[in-house]
């Protein structure tokens, strides 16, 4: 560890220091516990007369969000002037009434009764109007927190409804991720609600580092303190509810309450013990088997991030989705460059800067570790296969190898010593010792 890093370390575990947290790893908190909390943590907040917009995840991530929104609502309920609840999309496919009602917890057309007085709605990323400016960083500042891997500046622009209430409450788990090392905090900021300019500049920042060297990396990575600058901008008081949840399930193993920096840090060090699994030796093959909360290869992809580091050069990751028909239902950009590395693009960068970066990021994220030159082409280390019900042509012409998925035994791939089997796959990290 260099002494940059220690120090950085140091620095994140002070933030921590500064929330409120309940819990850790191996802990189980009930439903009682966590109302508790919730209520004494806002308790000691000055919400009085002021409006509340609560920034939560959408159906990709395991939150118990009923048990969260039900506490929050009874802590408001006549100290708030009114609350909204905005669900933080990035550029994810909206959620529709029927698929809001089981995410929030109360029956389809019930809001009003379930949750007096507060407004829910998507980020709607892909209309102008939702978005305001907050600032720009300048190239110096990017230069600076993404220690020269960027140098141009960057419009800030957040949805505008964070920006027209007194308090932002960030309401949100944190697991390892391929872009910022642990998502959460500031991250439902930018990208969850934020306009395409920070989440194309931090995705490919992500990518230039690599989702294999980041993901699960503790501490401000580049892209966390990119995320952290643009979130400095924002003019309401921002707060965050961090969770830590039992991967596919309800169940919160901690929870942090404070500012989205320190809130963060306290729940990442929770999630560091409590996602990340360890191997002695790499393996030669995984099956990830994708749960039906990922829609489309876009968000089932995690089932890559999370294992790529523990495959053998050579090796291969089959995702197993059968439910999954598309690569990408709002992206249909990557169906167009496919899957490749990331020297693919750095070293034909006049081919490709016109792409939106978060796209070519993903690419780089499903396709993993490469390299590219203009005489032997690309060298991938893994195979990347879909087993899921896109059609076969489908699937080559975007890079990537096909497996019928009728084909898949999952009891033989279990039986096989040379293959992981991974149910649930998406949100644990696996990572050789």
């Amino acid at each position: 560890m260099t002494p940059t890093r220690a120090q950085d370390l140091a620095e994140t575990a002070e933030l921590a220091a500064r929330a409120r947290r309940v819990g850790g790893a191996g802990t189980s908190l009930s439903e009682d516990e966590v109302t508790a909390f919730v209520a004494e943590s806002l308790a000691g907040v000055d919400l009085d007369g002021r409006s509340v917009c609560l920034v939560v995840p959408d159906g990709t991530r395991s939150c118990p969000l009923p048990l969260l929104l039900k506490a929050i609502h009874a802590a408001l309920a006549g100290r708030a002037t009114r609350t909204t609840v905005l669900i933080a999309l990035g550029t994810h496919a909206a959620m529709d009434d029927a698929a809001l009602a089981r995410h929030l917890g109360h029956p389809e057309g019930g809001l009003d009764t379930a949750y007096p007085g507060v407004t829910v709605m998507n980020h709607e990323w892909w209309d102008p109007q939702t978005f305001v400016s907050v600032g720009t960083i300048p190239s110096e500042r990017i230069s600076e927190l993404s220690e020269g891997r960027l140098d141009q500046a960057v419009d800030v622009r957040l949805n505008r409804h964070v920006v027209e209430h007194d308090v932002a409450l960030v309401v949100g788990p944190v697991f390892p991720h391929e872009v910022v090392g642990f998502s959460g905090g500031n991250k439902y900021f930018f990208p969850g609600v934020a306009g395409q300019e920070v989440i194309d500049l931090s995705h490919w920042l992500g990518a230039l580092i690599t989702s294999a060297d980041i993901i699960g990396t503790r501490g401000i990575t580049p892209v966390r303190a990119l995320i952290n600058e643009a979130a400095s901008l924002i003019p309401s008081e921002r707060l965050a509810l961090c969770l830590v949840v039992k991967s596919g399930s309800s169940v919160l193993h901690a929870i942090s309450f404070g500012d989205p920096e320190s809130a963060w840090a306290a729940a990442a060090e929770v999630s560091a013990q409590t996602h990340v699994r360890y191997l002695d030796a790499p393996v030669r093959r995984v099956l990830s088997i994708m749960p039906e909360k990922y829609e489309d290869i876009w968000t089932a992809a995690k089932g890559f991030y999370k294992l790529e580091p523990v495959v053998a050069d050579g090796g291969e990751v089959i995702l197993y989705a059968p439910h999954v028909t598309e690569i990408a239902a709002m992206h249909p950009e990557i169906n167009e460059i496919g899957y490749h590395c990331r020297d693919y693009f750095v070293k034909q960068w006049d081919r490709f800067k016109h792409v939106h970066w978060g796209v070519l990021a993903h690419s780089t994220h499903l396709r993993g570790a490469g390299t590219y030159d203009e005489v032997g082409g690309e060298r991938l280390r893994l195979t990347v296969t879909l087993a899921t019900g896109i059609p076969e042509d489908v699937v080559r012409a975007a890079n990537l190898d096909y497996l019928d998925p009728r084909e898949v035994d999952v009891a033989a791939f279990e039986a096989d010593p040379d293959t992981l089997v991974v149910p649930q796959a998406g949100e644990v990290l696996f990572r050789l010792r």
